[in-house]
């Protein structure tokens, strides 16, 4: 089989450790064609630097590198984790998809925000002095959104 796959999404592929789907085979499921753009893009911003207010397209806060992913991605998104939370459809964690957004919680507040690559692993922001980076999901006291 052979395959065209971007720079940025052969480095989700081979960070989380995907593969190329075979037929027959069950692999986690695919998310829409916007969701799997944002997520290349989001990989394609490794390394940029965290700036509280930022959203690309050199450094970034948790929203707005989601916000930066999927306005490159075709889809708008407003600017807070929280208002990102309010305006993306819902879904248990059983359903959620690569591309899919993973909301961080306390109580009902969401206080920061990801993009779901596959393997219980994100792409975000994650605070001052940090990087954009793929990083496990630390918590259970998450919530999952999908843009449509």
């Amino acid at each position: 089989m052979i395959a065209r796959v971007s720079t940025a999404g052969a480095l989700t592929l081979a960070v989380t450790g995907a593969g190329l789907v075979t037929p027959g085979a069950a692999p986690e499921a695919h998310a829409a064609p916007h969701a799997a753009k944002a997520l290349d893009v989001a990989a394609s911003k490794r390394g940029a630097p965290y700036q509280y207010g930022a959203s690309g397209p050199y450094r970034f806060d948790c929203s707005g590198l989601t916000l930066y992913s999927f306005k490159s991605a075709g889809r708008s998104l407003p600017r807070s984790a929280q208002a990102q939370y309010g305006t993306s459809r819902h879904i248990r964690a059983k359903d959620r998809l690569r591309g899919d957004l993973v909301f961080f919680h306390r109580g009902r507040s969401v206080y920061h925000v990801g993009i779901y690559a596959g393997g219980n692993k994100i792409w975000h922001s994650p605070r001052t002095g940090a990087v954009v980076r793929l990083e496990r999901i630390w918590s259970q006291a998450v919530w999952y959104g999908r843009v449509g």
